[in-house]
């Protein structure tokens, strides 16, 4: 006798909004978050952080944008990311302007931290002109002073009133391109918060238990707030706030999520670079064309595709084997380093070749077979595109032009 599939409850009805290209709410796919520990003015160092979330399971990376350094970092980061970067902003609504011009793929505003509506709705306004969505990101412990005299401590109900409190200023602007969250390291308050803040608006809800430590109580925390949310159909994105790498928040909320059913689990993993103005190649081509060759031999091997090889094996590391572009020929590497230079026509067939030989004889045992002169050749290339490209092909500078301008006005 066949039994139906087992299921969590059905996923809540919600308003759908986009992160740059992830849909979140709507009956999408719930996603994955985490967040970069590094300062983002360190571009470089930052991107190494976001490629191996992205590689880890990450749909979406939030990054801070504390500073006007941070702020000129995201302009050089956002082309360069392989997956939507949402700026983190909590004292200095300037700052979200700066995001903004950046060209950030969303805004996470803390209404305990920012509370002049004049400057909320200037933030939503400017938000709404570019189709920029924002979290609105209520913390138990950051709730504006009055909520706490009102409702006698950090309540499901004080959480939600920040929120709707928020909802109400952007509603003054026609502003609802919106996702909410109500975070409490607190697992039974965050619970409660979010079954009340489901049943009273229809906005895409972000979970999360705020500081839940470092593993394994910070990861059983997390677990047991928003898995409980999720088996009871609440929830479109996720994010596990643990004392660690956080490229161990994005493996979580990816494991999770396979365990609940709500995402396909996989073998192959391949990420790519979102394809800047330094790209040599057609990488969505590539990318699709390497993909198909790789599913077809299941292989649990995380292979990255990358448009240049002045930025491309520094940003993708990580990642057991990777190819990138340059001056008609392919770059082979394998964790960050270039073992071989192929022609650019036998790029797909080379990384499929070298992925069976990286699941045969193992990591090290192809470094060690590496080509010489390979990295050499590399790095040739290299120069000769920084020669012939400069050092702003995405148009970074310009933006961040943009940036002083907001700063200086506001």
């Amino acid at each position: 006798m066949s039994h139906p599939p087992v299921s969590v409850a059905s996923r809540r009805s919600t308003r759908q909004i986009m992160v740059g290209k992830v849909p979140v709410g709507g009956g999408a796919p719930v996603s994955v978050q985490s967040m970069t520990v590094t300062k983002t003015a360190d571009v470089e160092g930052t991107l190494a952080q976001i490629y191996a979330l992205a590689g880890a399971g990450a749909d979406i990376v939030r990054c801070t944008c504390n500073e006007t350094a941070a702020a000129e970092g995201l302009a050089q980061i956002v082309p360069r990311s392989p997956v939507p970067i949402v700026a983190d902003v909590h004292f200095h609504h300037e700052m979200a302007l700066a995001a903004l011009e950046a060209g950030v793929s969303c805004l996470r505003l803390n209404p305990g931290n920012l509370r002049k509506p004049a400057e909320i709705k200037n933030i939503a306004a400017e938000a709404k002109d570019r189709g920029v969505p924002i979290r609105i990101g209520v913390n138990a412990g950051s709730l504006h002073p009055e909520l706490y005299k009102k409702h006698g401590g950090a309540t499901p109900e004080a959480l939600v009133e920040s929120a709707q409190m928020e909802l109400a200023y952007f509603a003054e602007v026609g502003f609802d391109d919106v996702k909410v969250s109500v975070k409490a390291s607190n697992v039974a308050l965050m619970i409660e918060a979010y079954r009340l803040l489901a049943d009273t608006v229809d906005y895409p809800l972000h979970l999360g238990v705020t500081e839940a430590g470092p593993p394994p109580g910070g990861l059983i925390k997390a677990t047991a707030g928003i898995a409980t949310l999720l088996a009871e159909g609440i929830g479109d994105t996720i994010r596990y706030s643990l004392t660690a790498d956080p490229v161990e928040e994005a493996k979580a909320g990816r494991q999770l999520l396979e365990a609940l059913g709500l995402r396909e689990r996989k073998g192959l993993d391949l990420i790519a670079c979102p394809s800047c103005g330094r790209a040599e190649i057609d990488v969505i081509g590539v990318a699709k064309a390497a993909q198909s060759a790789l599913e077809e031999r299941n292989l649990p091997i995380q292979v990255a595709v990358m448009g240049c090889v002045v930025n491309g094996p520094g940003e993708a590391r990580e990642a057991d084997l990777g190819i990138a572009a340059g001056r008609h020929r392919g770059h082979l590497f394998i964790k960050g380093k270039i073992v071989r230079v192929v022609p650019e026509d036998e790029m797909v067939e080379a990384l499929v070749a070298e992925a069976d030989h990286i699941v045969a004889e193992g990591v090290e045992a192809r470094l060690a077979a590496a080509d010489a002169g390979a990295e050499a050749a590399a790095e040739d290339d290299r120069r000769a595109l920084l020669e012939s490209q400069g050092d702003d092909v995405n148009s970074s500078e310009e933006r961040i032009e943009l940036i002083h301008k907001w700063l200086e006005e506001e």
